[in-house]
């Protein structure tokens, strides 16, 4: 059994919450009952997770989305207020981490990306919360893609000639095509992230740098993922990750 401040201290001090100017408060965001026997973890604290998570009994849920961001209306009606008022209702506590989760060196969603992959960490995208690196092995703009598509589980989209020849890459997960730019600065031969928009595809095509848009939610798994299970050994309580793919 876990004391949810223990807890909330515990993954403040762990993902280094202060280091970041975020777009949403990280850590508890809604508080239920103080002690803490089984957590569940998920990428999104959508109403469908906490339907899950309260099927499964759990005192807590923690994930890499969760509510509160800024610009978003506040009064708590519509969808927002079911949401909260089942956590409340079950006594649910909600954890969530955004920038601190994708960022950490050892269980954020952008290391953990590169360990699925086999890439080697070389550095930090410069001014992001991204990394960059090698391929383990060279491949084409075709072959990447088949193997970031077959380890996500996602139909990646790929910009890029499918014959080039690719060794250095850089990525960042979930909304970072914005990133794009850094990458062509930084080098490398292809930039990884979760999604695209129309500007980004422009970009690709006239810079050169392949890019690969693998999934918001398919490449913000690893994350909270690896955090459920340093908890579950570091605390010896169950965690459990509950999947809920979405198509973009």
């Amino acid at each position: 059994m876990l004391h949810r401040d223990e807890l909330a201290d515990y993954l403040q001090e762990f993902l280094e919450v202060d280091r970041f100017n975020d777009y949403c408060p990280n850590g508890l965001q809604v508080a239920g009952k103080p002690d803490i026997r089984r957590i569940v973890t998920g990428v999104t604290a959508s109403q469908r997770l906490i339907d899950e998570a309260i099927e499964r009994q759990a005192d807590a849920i923690l994930v890499h989305h969760g509510y509160f961001w800024k610009g978003e209306p506040a009064p708590l009606t519509g969808i927002k207020r079911d949401r909260i008022a089942a956590l409340l209702r079950h006594d649910l506590n909600l954890f969530a981490y955004h920038l601190p989760l994708d960022a950490h060196p050892q269980v954020g969603n952008n290391m953990q990306l590169a360990h699925l992959m086999g890439w080697e960490v070389q550095g930090e995208l410069a001014g992001t919360v991204g990394l960059r690196g090698a391929l383990a092995s060279l491949e084409t703009g075709a072959s990447l893609k088949q193997a970031l598509s077959q380890a996500l589980e996602f139909d990646v989209l790929h910009i890029g000639e499918e014959e080039d020849e690719i060794e250095s890459i850089a990525w960042c997960t979930g909304a970072a095509q914005g990133y794009l730019q850094q990458a062509i600065e930084a080098g490398v031969d292809a930039f990884v992230s979760g999604e695209i928009s129309e500007p980004t595809v422009h970009l690709a095509r006239e810079s050169g740098v392949h890019y690969y848009a693998a999934g918001h939610h398919a490449t913000e798994r690893g994350g909270p993922q690896a955090l459920g299970r340093h908890l579950g050994q570091r605390f010896g309580i169950a965690v459990e990750f509950i999947d809920l793919p979405i198509p973009v």
